[in-house]
């Protein structure tokens, strides 16, 4: 079930996609973090409070700006596919052989953690039930239409302005559990890496002299992203 989720979710969500999201989110949580720092005058429990709440909100904007360039749509209505579950939050679908992936952002209080839930995840995860595990009657096994997946940030708690881990994850129709849940780095290994073609090797000497054999070798060098770092819970009080 695990890989086949993973490949539902490679057709549609693209390795650029996501490297050019984990530079936004890096960026907006130093952003957020300086911006309270330099110009708050809060003291220390309040500032973090208030780096908390625009550490999200500039992560959300970053994030539907980012998706928009690579081809992402905000739901139609802000309403979840074939039901009349509202959203309050930036939801972009993207689509590949006529079934979509509808990819939200969130914070983890720690990594692998469930994000906390709320009206706008709540409506999300009903498109996971026919992920979550059910007695299989039929025989047919998962239908596998639109999935609701999210981009998950946890902060880092002993680096101000960096993140911990930005991962991939599905939560079951329950909001229980993870379906799937994979670091971006393990993600997006070998995740449409370019093949790696040998150099052309150079003319033949022209020397009397035999040339000697050059052996070729094929090096393939697993794509490794850079490090990821954060976390915030949104639309709450920005305590940790």
């Amino acid at each position: 079930m695990t890989d086949s989720i993973k490949h539902r979710l490679r057709l549609a969500l693209h390795k650029d996609l996501f490297l050019d999201l984990e530079d936004r989110v890096k960026a907006e949580a130093v952003k957020a973090f300086e911006m309270i720092r330099d110009h708050s005058g809060l003291d220390k429990k309040r500032a973090r409070e208030a780096e908390g709440q625009a550490r999200f909100r500039m992560m959300e904007q970053g994030f539907e700006e980012v998706c928009a360039l690579h081809g992402g749509h905000l739901l139609e209505g802000s309403l979840i596919p074939r039901t009349e579950l509202k959203v309050f939050q930036p939801f972009m679908r993207f689509e590949v052989d006529s079934k979509g992936i509808i990819l939200g952002l969130a914070a983890m209080p720690e990594p692998r953690a469930i994000p906390g839930k709320n009206k706008s995840r709540l409506a999300g995860v009903t498109l996971n039930y026919d992920l979550s595990p059910h007695l299989d009657l039929d025989g047919k096994g998962p239908k596998v239409g639109d999935v609701f997946a999210l981009l998950l940030v946890s902060r880092h708690r002993e680096k101000a302005g960096q993140i911990d881990e930005i991962a991939v994850g599905v939560i079951d129709s329950n909001y229980e559990s993870y379906l799937f849940y994979e670091s971006l780095n393990k993600f997006l290994s070998g995740h449409g890496d370019a093949p790696v073609t040998s150099p052309t090797p150079s003319a033949p000497s022209t020397a009397l002299q035999p040339s000697p054999t050059v052996s070729l070798k094929k090096v393939v060098t697993p794509f490794v992203p850079p490090e990821a770092p954060g976390r915030e819970d949104e639309g709450g009080t920005g305590r940790e």
